[in-house]
């Protein structure tokens, strides 16, 4: 199998035309240039990879400003696109709102494919490109709009919070979208006392339990976090004596019951930035631990979890492949844009509204 750079161009045919197009060498200047990177993730990637990694960064610094186009990475990126190139970082939440500010003609979005659109839908007038159309979501892929449609005719009346890890044809015929920091809070902003809360079962499930709203839910779950399970904790717990463990909503709840906290992943950031326990385990995707850590001191970071195959496939090279070539642009059907936006505009208006 001819392996590929990203969705349409074979891995060695990219190589070579960066290679003709960059100077991507170890040289003074770019070492000097990406010192102050590597110094933030020394202890996360090894010393012995920094001369593949820092021409890249480079490069992409470089083009990126004469291209006018701004990187938007999730947490679940690697340390060296999270502190080596991007301009915003964050969660799905914040990236939602950020994407709103962005002055840059381009958006390169290093995340998952549902991320990319979401930023489209909200800057239509914008180019937006993700460097690997083929990171996708186990969560996204488990509901179509038909199905969204299928349930309201099941249950009328009945209002739909859908979780932004889905498409933008599933949130066109959802009432309001949500993310696993503000779910509890968009649930209970809604009206009525029956909820839609689609696709992620365990989420629905973990919010269920603080709100006397009824919650009815789907079947869908985030491959990184719906195989941790209670004996896993308790595994961890035996391993890691006196190691705070904790947990995103996304997993189970016989997880969250048995970890010292639960929270978003922007919640799981702050709560260790103010607990500041001597050891923990981030019970989610190995990046996000990466990158916490690297901007943590007096806490050890301890191993306890998954990695999500679809965030990595965004990589440094599909980053400047995609920069260089404009590739591959994401598209959203014209008819979909303004309702699927609307969707996630309402939420960003309920979950900013208190700040003003």
């Amino acid at each position: 199998m001819i392996q590929q750079i990203n969705a349409i161009t074979p891995l060695e045919e990219a190589r070579a035309a960066l290679a003709d197009a960059f100077e991507l060498k170890f040289t003074k200047a770019v070492e000097k240039a990406t010192q102050p990177v590597f110094d933030k993730v020394k202890d996360r990637i090894p010393e012995i990879e920094w001369p593949f990694y820092a021409p890249l960064i480079f490069e992409i610094n470089r083009l990126k400003k004469k291209k006018n186009a701004a990187i938007l990475a999730h947490n679940y990126q690697t340390p060296q696109i999270y502190y080596g190139v991007a301009d915003i970082v964050g969660d799905s939440l914040q990236l939602a709102i950020e994407a709103t500010r962005v002055e840059a003609d381009t958006i390169v979005q290093c995340g998952v494919h549902f991320m990319a659109e979401t930023s489209k839908m909200l800057n239509p007038e914008k180019t937006v490109l993700i460097p690997d159309s083929r990171a996708g979501c186990s969560l996204a892929s488990s509901i179509t709009a038909e199905d969204v449609l299928a349930m309201r005719a099941q249950y009328p009346g009945v209002p739909v919070v859908t979780y932004v890890n889905s498409s933008a044809a599933v949130k066109a015929v959802t009432d309001v979208c949500c993310t696993s920091s503000n779910a509890l809070e968009i649930v209970e902003a809604v009206e009525g006392d029956t909820v839609l809360m689609i696709p992620d079962q365990y989420l629905a499930q973990n919010t269920a339990k603080k709100t006397k709203k009824k919650i009815i839910t789907w079947a869908g779950a985030c491959e990184v976090h719906e195989t941790f399970t209670a004996d896993d904790i308790a595994e961890l717990r035996a391993a890691y004596p006196g190691a705070k463990i904790i947990a995103h909503p996304e997993c189970p709840p016989e997880v969250i019951d048995n970890v010292d906290f639960a929270g978003s992943t922007s919640g799981m950031i702050d709560w260790i930035k103010t607990q500041k326990p001597p050891k923990v385990v981030m019970v989610t995707e190995c990046s996000m631990s990466d990158n916490v850590a690297a901007e943590t001191e007096g806490v050890s970071f301890l191993r306890g979890c998954n990695i999500c195959p679809h965030m990595k496939r965004i990589n440094l090279e599909n980053v400047l492949w995609s920069l260089h070539t404009g590739t591959e642009e994401v598209t959203i059907p014209e008819e979909l844009i303004e309702p699927a936006r609307a969707s996630v505009e309402r939420m960003i208006e309920i979950s900013t509204r208190k700040k003003h």
